[in-house]
């Protein structure tokens, strides 16, 4: 195994940098081309079939011809053959599990979901390293595919080869793991390779081993691919933190081809650019190593609305929960999700750990007692649940106590406990209207009363969430001081949550299928909403920055607002590992040169 050596200075931050892109107007294509067209896509030739045939060769086969899922309805939309794929499209496992899917089917003005002609079927390094040979000497556009979940379509791209990581899923837990190079006892660990998803992960660490591994909420969600490098956030990041600064070693296939460690101890920049600068940028991950932790007892859930009778209530609402939150919620305890509507009303989607029922209750006791005793104002519907954490991606017990909340892989062949949560199902074939987001600064929150103003306003506009497991404000000091040494934007450390406003965007739709296209019109009203909503916090909130893996499409400045000051040092990054730009994708660092 050939390694290379760290090596690089800070420099200061280059603004200009962060000017390049603007929010484009109703003028401009529906779609335009997902990746970035380098100087040597820009010569390339399509290789021969003889080219095809001898990569065929050296990866031993597994070079395969992709087709559309939807190739039946492309036919003919109305046959029985496309109602057949229509439903298989509706199951997350199966997109992640077809090469030429993806979970999003595109963006408005952004990009729709292409295939790929050819992908690479790796299952080891070499394959991945073939392929990036193969791409580099003939110039053509590359892309990564572990399961398809992300947002901006970095996962696809017309007249590309396809790197599909989706065999390699093996799983090692360890009970004390030491990066190559290092000494010591080691630490409590797991290693996945590039395919393994999020079930996979936890049913191994949680299931089998009674530890917690800090990843995402989505189960068909790939472990080592954008999740991770991008930075990663679960229900628990304010006890745990960010998934990134769980990433103990890496093992990476570079652009000149070689497999390399990353870690505390070798390659150093190029670890630290992966624990958050964003992923298909510096290298493929063939196999990464994540610390685990202990597993609290209980698990629970925080579920209800409370709606106000008029304006004015629910601006009183705004600003009460605001302290409530400053003073209750702001800890390692909770996380997940509060949505302010349109309609004067708050839904309550949270999780806790570390609290029994009771403990859970406890705190919010005051809050709702004051709230109940004006039912000419106000009226509150909330449910507590606890479950026991070592059950939570246990599905014979979810089945059980939960059915509601799960949905089972019925398909033949299929592991047993395959499944995925019955509220991530919007998620699925979902073409996105908008999806904006940016970090709550703790500061504006704990003003509450400035805080339930701009709230408010926003909330004329358009509803929006705000995911309070995604600012790092509140976190515990270790989490704190391991996401400290990660690449993603330091505001995240200084935010109370990341608000997202997202749209009632178009689920199983498909523009090119006749009979099922999103509805454009539609989307441009809601597009024009959020702008609308969002601006009104982009104004209130100058350089908070917004989160790289979730956000907009056509996001300006995106450089700064994406990783802030560790920009410069990213960019020297990605020149080191990948001066010719062979792994480009939209809005990724140095993708603007």
């Amino acid at each position: 195994m050939k390694k290379k050596t760290a090596s690089f200075t800070r420099r200061g931050f280059v603004r200009a940098l962060a000017r390049l892109t603007a929010f484009p107007t109703f003028g401009i294509p529906l779609f335009t081309f997902n990746g970035v067209a380098t100087q040597a896509l820009a010569k390339s030739v399509w290789p021969t079939q003889a080219d095809w045939d001898s990569l065929r060769n050296e990866v031993k086969g597994r070079l395969i011809q992709v087709t559309s899922p939807l190739k039946a309805c492309q036919i003919n939309s109305g046959s029985s053959h496309c109602a057949e794929a229509l439903e298989q499209m509706k199951n997350p496992f199966f997109l992640e599990g077809h090469p030429g899917a993806t979970q999003s089917t595109g963006w408005l003005q952004g990009w729709k979901t292409e295939v790929s002609p050819y992908a690479v079927a790796a299952e080891s390094p070499a394959d991945i390293v073939a392929a990036v040979n193969f791409v580099r000497k003939h110039g053509i556009k590359l892309v990564i595919k572990g399961t398809g979940h992300d947002y901006l379509g970095r996962s696809n791209a017309p007249d590309s080869l396809l790197v599909w990581t989706h065999k390699m899923r093996k799983i090692t837990v360890h009970e004390a793991f030491t990066p190559t190079g290092g000494n010591g006892p080691g630490v409590p660990a797991v290693t996945v390779e590039a395919g393994t998803r999020w079930l996979e992960a936890y049913d191994a660490v949680t299931n089998q081993h009674g530890r917690y591994v800090q990843g995402g909420g989505c189960t068909s969600v790939g472990v080592a691919g954008g999740f991770i490098q991008g930075g990663g956030f679960g229900s628990f990041s304010k006890k745990f933190g960010i998934a990134a600064a769980s990433m103990l070693e890496a093992e990476v296939v570079t652009a000149d081809g070689l497999v390399v460690l990353a870690n505390e101890f070798q390659n150093k920049d190029l670890f630290w650019a992966l624990k958050g600068g964003g992923g298909g940028t510096f290298g493929i991950v063939a196999r990464l190593t994540l610390l685990t932790h202990e597993l609290p007892e209980n698990f629970g859930i925080v579920q209800g609305t409370i709606r106000a009778s008029s304006d004015r209530d629910f601006q009183e609402l705004l600003e009460a929960f605001a302290d409530f939150y400053t003073q209750n919620l702001g800890n390692e305890h909770w996380g997940e999700q509060v949505k302010i509507k349109e309609d004067n009303s708050i839904d309550i989607a949270l999780v806790f750990q570390g609290l029994s029922k009771i403990e859970a209750q406890k705190v919010w006791q005051s809050f709702l007692a004051r709230l109940e005793s004006r039912p000419q104002q106000y009226t509150v519907e909330t449910d507590f649940t606890v479950m026991p954490a070592s059950k939570m991606w246990d599905y014979g017990y979810m089945s059980n106590q939960y059915p509601h909340l799960v949905t089972l892989d019925k398909r033949k062949g299929q592991p047993s406990n395959q499944f995925w949560w019955t509220s991530n199902q919007g998620e699925v074939s979902r073409f996105q209207w908008s999806y904006q987001s940016r970090w709550l600064p703790l500061q504006l929150f704990k003003d509450t009363k400035r805080c339930a103003e701009l709230f408010f306003r926003m909330s004329r506009h358009h509803s929006f969430s705000l995911h309070l497991n995604k600012g790092q404000a509140g976190a515990t000091p270790t989490a704190l001081e391991r996401g400290q040494n990660t690449s993603i934007n330091p505001a995240v450390f200084n935010a109370t949550a990341l608000i997202i406003a997202n749209g009632r965007s178009d689920t199983e739709a498909y523009p090119d299928i006749e009979g099922h296209k999103p509805d454009l019109e539609l989307g441009r009203e809601v597009l024009r909403r959020i702008n609308a909503a969002m601006k009104i916090l982009r104004d209130a909130t100058p350089g908070a920055g917004s989160y790289s893996n979730e956000t907009d499409y056509h996001e300006p400045n995106w450089q700064e607002e994406f990783w802030g000051t560790n920009y410069p040092r990213l960019l020297a990054i990605k020149r080191k590992y990948d001066p010719q730009g062979l792994f480009q994708t939209h809005h990724s660092v140095g993708s603007e040169l």
